[in-house]
C-alpha cells in the first residue's frame, strides 16, 4: 500500500479531497456483497491509512536526513577545492606582474637603442641624399645641355625622378637669379617633363582603372604645382562617356557615384575634388544640354514645358548630388541652378502669360465655332425690361424670344480645358518664379483664367439665357433652358475653385496679394449669384405666369358650379397644370444643387400657391364644384409633394381646410373653422372663402357663421 501511496502523492497536482474520496470508494468496492452502509470499516480503514502514512512520513524524514547529509559533505569538498584554485590564481598574478615589469624593461632598453641607432643613421641617410642631390644638381649647372641621368630616362625609377626633381626644383628657388639663370631654368624645363609625364602616367593608370597606381601618382602630383593638372585629367577623362543618351540626367548621378568611390581611393582631398568634379558637370556638360533644349522659342507651350521639365530635373538632380558636396558648398549647387537658368528665368512670367492667353482665346473661338455662333454684345437688359412693360400693359408680345434651339454655350469640356492649361501654367509658376514674384505672378495668371473662363464664357452665356427666358403670362407653356445654364455654371465655378484652392491659394496665402485675389472673387461669384438668381426667378415667373393664365382661359365656371349632378373627378384644366408642371420640378431638381435648390422649391411653391388661391377666389362653388376643388386641389398637393418644402406643404394643406369650408353643410362650418388647421387663420380669409359658396345668401343671415363673418 506504501507504494501505491506513493504513486498517487507523486502525481501533479495533488489533491488530498480527492485522495480521501478514492480510499473511501475502495472500501466501498470492497463491501458491495454489504447490503448497508458499514461505517466501522471505514472508520479502521482510516485508521490504518493514517497509520500507514505516518510510516511512510518517518521513512521519508530519513531519506531526507541522508540526503542533506550527502550535501553537506559535498559542500566541503568543492569549497576546499575552490581555495586551493585561488591560491594558485594569485600565484599566477604575482607571476604575470614579475613578468610584465621584465618586458617593460627591455622594452625601455630596446627604444633607447633604436633612438641611438637612429640618431646615427638620420645624418647619414641625409648625408648620402645630399650627395646625391648635389651630383643631380652639378649635372645642372655645368655649361651646355644636360646630361641625361640614367634615374630621368628609365620609366621605371619614374617615382625616383619625381622625387629628385621636386627637391632639385625646391632648391633652385632659393638660387640667385644672376649667375644661376640657366641652371634654374634646365630644372624647371625637367621639372615640367617630369611633371608631364607623372600626368601621362596617371592618365594611362585610370584608363587601365589601377587604381593603387593612380594613388601613387597623385600623391607624388600632390607635390607638384601641377596637382590641378592631374584632377582636371581625371575629371576630363571620367566624363568623356556619354551621359546615357540623350538624356544626360539619367547617367549623372550613377556617374557621380561610382567616380566619388575611386576619388576616395585615389586623392587626399576627396571632398574639393569631387566638388570639382560636380562643377565641372554643371558649367559644361548640363549648361550646354540646357541652352540648345530651349533655344527655340518659336512655340512657347513647348518651351514652357521644356524649361519646366529642365529645371525641376536639375533641381531634383542638385538634391540627389548634395550629398556628395562638402558643407562649405552647401548652396554651390543652387546658385550653379540659378547661373544655367537665368536667362529663361528673368522673362518666364511674360511667356506664361502670353501663352496662357493666347491658349484660353484659342479655346474660346474653337468652342463658338463649333457652334457657328459669332459672339455679340450683350446689350438687350433695357430691351428685355421694355418688352416686359410693353407686354404687361398692352398684353401684346412685341418681338418673337431667341433661345438660340435650346444651346446653353456653356460647355464643361471647354471649362476644363481652360482649367487644366491654368494648372500647368501655376505649376510651372510654383517652381520658376521666384519667391518674391510668385504672388503676383499667381494673381495675373489667375485674372487670364477669370477673364477668359468666367467673364467671356460664363457671364455671357448667362446674358443669352437671360434674355432666351420667356416673357411671364404667356399662353403657350414656356420652354425653359435657363435650368440648365444653372447646373453647367455650377459645375464650372466648383471646377473653378477646386483649382483655386490647389493651385492659387498656395501661392498667394501667407502675402498682401491674398487680400486682392479674395476681394476678386468675392466680387465674380457675387455678380454671378446676381445674375443666377435673376434667371431663376424670370424663369419661376414664366411657369407660374403660364399657369395663371392657363386657368384663366382654359377653367371653366362650371367646373366648380356645374348644373348637373357629375363625376367627383379633377378638372382637366387642373390636370394639364399638374402635368406641366411636374417636369419643370424633375428639372430644377436635376439642375440646381445646395442651399440654392430648397429655396427655389420652396419660392416656385409658394408662387404656384398663390395664383391657385388667387384662382379659386374668382370662382362660385356649389357642393358638387366644391367635390371637384378639393380634388384639385389634392392634385395640386400631389404634384408639391416632390418639392419637399414644409412651407409650401403647410400652404396647401390650409388651401385644403379652405376648400372643405365649401362643401360641409352650413351647421358644421363652425366646428370646421375651430378647427386645428384653421383656427389660427385670420378670419378675413376663412370669410372670403365662405362667400364663394353659392348658398352664401341663404346662411349668412342665419347663426351658423356668428363668430367668423362678424
Amino acid at each position: 500500500m506504501l507504494s501505491q501511496y506513493m504513486e498517487e502523492f507523486e502525481q501533479e497536482p495533488f489533491e488530498v479531497g480527492e485522495f480521501i474520496e478514492r480510499l473511501t470508494w475502495r472500501t466501498n468496492n470492497e463491501l458491495q456483497n454489504s447490503e448497508d452502509f458499514n461505517p466501522v470499516a471505514l472508520h479502521d480503514t482510516f485508521i490504518q491509512t493514517i497509520k500507514d502514512l505516518k510510516i511512510l512520513q518517518e521513512k521519508q524524514q530519513s531519506k531526507c536526513e541522508r540526503l542533506e547529509e550527502s550535501l553537506h559533505q559535498e559542500q566541503d569538498s568543492h569549497a576546499k577545492k575552490i581555495s586551493k584554485l585561488q591560491e594558485r590564481h594569485q600565484t599566477a598574478i604575482d607571476w604575470f606582474g614579475q613578468l610584465d615589469e621584465k618586458i617593460n624593461s627591455v622594452a625601455g632598453k630596446i627604444m633607447h637603442l633604436g633612438e641611438q641607432l637612429e640618431n646615427v643613421n638620420t645624418p647619414r641617410s641625409r648625408s648620402v641624399e645630399a650627395q646625391k642631390l648635389l651630383s643631380y644638381m652639378s649635372e645642372f649647372l655645368m655649361a651646355g645641355p644636360v646630361i641625361v641621368n640614367d634615374v630621368f630616362t628609365d620609366p621605371l625609377r619614374l617615382n625616383e625622378a619625381a622625387d629628385v626633381i621636386q627637391k632639385l626644383y625646391a632648391i633652385s628657388q632659393d638660387l640667385p637669379p644672376g649667375n644661376f639663370a640657366e641652371s634654374k631654368r634646365k630644372i624647371e624645363k625637367k621639372y615640367d617633363e617630369v611633371e608631364r609625364r607623372l600626368i601621362e602616367e596617371f592618365a594611362a593608370a585610370q584608363k587601365s582603372e589601377d587604381i593603387e597606381r593612380m594613388k601613387s601618382l597623385a600623391q607624388i602630383l600632390s607635390q607638384f604645382k601641377g596637382y590641378t593638372q592631374c584632377v582636371d585629367a581625371y575629371i576630363e577623362q571620367s566624363q568623356m562617356q556619354p551621359y546615357s543618351g540623350k538624356d544626360i540626367f539619367i547617367g549623372i548621378v550613377p556617374m557621380c557615384k561610382h567616380h566619388y568611390e575611386i576619388i576616395k581611393k585615389v586623392f587626399a582631398n576627396p571632398q574639393q575634388v569631387m566638388s570639382k568634379f560636380i562643377l565641372n558637370i554643371y558649367q559644361l556638360k548640363l549648361h550646354q544640354y540646357a541652352m540648345t533644349k530651349l533655344d527655340d522659342k518659336k512655340d512657347e507651350e513647348k518651351y514652357l514645358r521644356t524649361l519646366y521639365e529642365l529645371y525641376s530635373r536639375t533641381l531634383k538632380l542638385s538634391s540627389d548630388l548634395q550629398v556628395y558636396m562638402s558643407t562649405i558648398d552647401d548652396d554651390l549647387l543652387h546658385k550653379l541652378t540659378q547661373q544655367i537658368f537665368m536667362k529663361n528665368l528673368a522673362g518666364y512670367a511674360e511667356i506664361e502669360l502670353k501663352c496662357l492667353t493666347a491658349k484660353c482665346s484659342s479655346e474660346l473661338e474653337k468652342f463658338y465655332a463649333s457652334k457657328k455662333h459669332q459672339k455679340t454684345q450683350t446689350t438687350k437688359g433695357f430691351r428685355r425690361n421694355m418688352e416686359v412693360l410693353i407686354a404687361t400693359r398692352a398684353n401684346i408680345n412685341i418681338a418673337a424670344i431667341e433661345d438660340y434651339g435650346g444651346e446653353t454655350f456653356l460647355s464643361e469640356e471647354l471649362a476644363i480645358n481652360m482649367l487644366q492649361e491654368a494648372k500647368a501654367s501655376l505649376k510651372r509658376c510654383r517652381l520658376l518664379s521666384s519667391e518674391a514674384e510668385l504672388p503676383g505672378n499667381a494673381i495675373k495668371l489667375n485674372d487670364i483664367l477669370l477673364r477668359f473662363l468666367m467673364h467671356e464664357h460664363v457671364d455671357y452665356a448667362l446674358e443669352l439665357g437671360l434674355q432666351a427666358v420667356p416673357l411671364a403670362e404667356g399662353k403657350v407653356f414656356p420652354q425653359l433652358y435657363f435650368f440648365d445654364v444653372v447646373q453647367k455654371t455650377n459645375i464650372i465655378v466648383h471646377l473653378l475653385d477646386k483649382l483655386c484652392n490647389s493651385s492659387v491659394i498656395p501661392c498667394v496665402s501667407n502675402t498682401p496679394k491674398y487680400s486682392d485675389y479674395v476681394f476678386k472673387k468675392r466680387i465674380l461669384m457675387e455678380q454671378i449669384e446676381t445674375k443666377l438668381d435673376q434667371g431663376l426667378d424670370r424663369s419661376i415667373s414664366a411657369v407660374i405666369g403660364w399657369v395663371k393664365v392657363y386657368l384663366q382661359y382654359e377653367q371653366k365656371k362650371t367646373d366648380y358650379k356645374p348644373e348637373t349632378d357629375v363625376d367627383t373627378i379633377s378638372s382637366a384644366a387642373c390636370l394639364q397644370v399638374v402635368q406641366s408642371l411636374q417636369p419643370v420640378i424633375v428639372q430644377i431638381k436635376k439642375c440646381v444643387d445646395g442651399e440654392n435648390l430648397q429655396n427655389v422649391l420652396t419660392e416656385f411653391g409658394t408662387r404656384l400657391h398663390r395664383i391657385i388661391y388667387d384662382h379659386l377666389q374668382t370662382m362660385q362653388f356649389n357642393t358638387a364644384g366644391a367635390m371637384c376643388a378639393i380634388c384639385d386641389v389634392n392634385e395640386y398637393r400631389k404634384c408639391i409633394r416632390e418639392l419637399e418644402s414644409p412651407l409650401v406643404t403647410q400652404l396647401f394643406d390650409i388651401l385644403h381646410a379652405l376648400c372643405n369650408l365649401l362643401l360641409v353643410k352650413p351647421q358644421n362650418l363652425q366646428e370646421v373653422c375651430t378647427g386645428d388647421t384653421l383656427n389660427y387663420l385670420d378670419k378675413s380669409v376663412v370669410r372670403q372663402f365662405i362667400q364663394l359658396r353659392t348658398d352664401f345668401r341663404v346662411i349668412k343671415n342665419t347663426n351658423y357663421l356668428k363668430g367668423i363673418i362678424e
